[in-house]
């Protein structure tokens, strides 16, 4: 009887416990989507784990920063436990959610947690570069980016920047000394991209400073 009684106790800690976790991690990711911040930081004191995945693999601060969720992003970057390296499926950082989003901000509480500036595959600066963030691309080359650095298919930051970013952005990248002459898998270079897009200002940029480095043969 007494043994019985005791494996009754137990199941009954243990099926409670369960769904305390179970109930915990529904809040959690609930919170992490409507910006909650008081419900994150309460989990969070009760040990929850802010590492949590859910069920596509996606990290509380990825959802929070995709939502957007700025109150839960702040909460989770301030928590000494937090993961700031933790990826999605796509091999997509924080950081690089950050920098496509030109939340220089956030940028800024990442990089003082040490996230990864540069990483290989697509980067942070190329996500930048992307939307032509200009704030947050110098941010990141201040920071040692790599500005040259190549996607899985060899595509760059000054590519990205040429076909889908701003005149500010292309432009800085020159000045900064991206390399013009590199090809993708595709053999296209900056230039191409840009006349892909119909760019006329990229264009015109990058042209100029391809020419600046020829040498004078008397046909530039």
């Amino acid at each position: 009887m007494r043994n019985n009684l005791r494996k009754f106790v137990y199941l009954a800690v243990l099926t409670a416990s369960f769904s305390v976790s179970a109930g915990s991690f529904e809040d959690f990711f609930r919170a992490a989507r409507s910006d909650n911040a008081g419900v994150v930081k309460e989990l969070l004191g009760r040990g929850f784990d802010p590492n949590t995945q859910d069920e596509h693999g996606q990290t509380g601060l990825l959802i929070a920063m995709r939502e957007p969720s700025p109150k839960v992003v702040e909460v989770l970057l301030d928590s000494p436990k937090t993961n700031v390296e933790l990826r999605n499926a796509k091999d997509e950082s924080p950081l690089m959610m950050a920098a496509l989003k030109g939340q220089q901000d956030v940028v800024t509480k990442l990089i003082a947690r040490d996230a990864d500036i540069n990483k290989p595959g697509w980067t942070p600066l190329h996500y930048a570069s992307t939307n032509g963030h200009v704030a947050v691309m110098k941010q990141l080359l201040d920071n040692h980016a790599f500005i040259d650095a190549q996607s899985p298919n060899g595509t760059t930051p000054l590519m990205m920047a040429a076909m889908y970013g701003s005149t500010a952005a292309v432009q800085l990248l020159l000045d900064e000394g991206a390399d013009t002459q590199m090809k993708n898998e595709k053999g296209m270079t900056a230039i191409d991209f840009a006349q892909r897009a119909g760019r006329s200002d990229a264009v015109r940029l990058l042209g100029a400073a391809v020419r600046a480095k020829k040498p004078s043969d008397g046909k530039w």
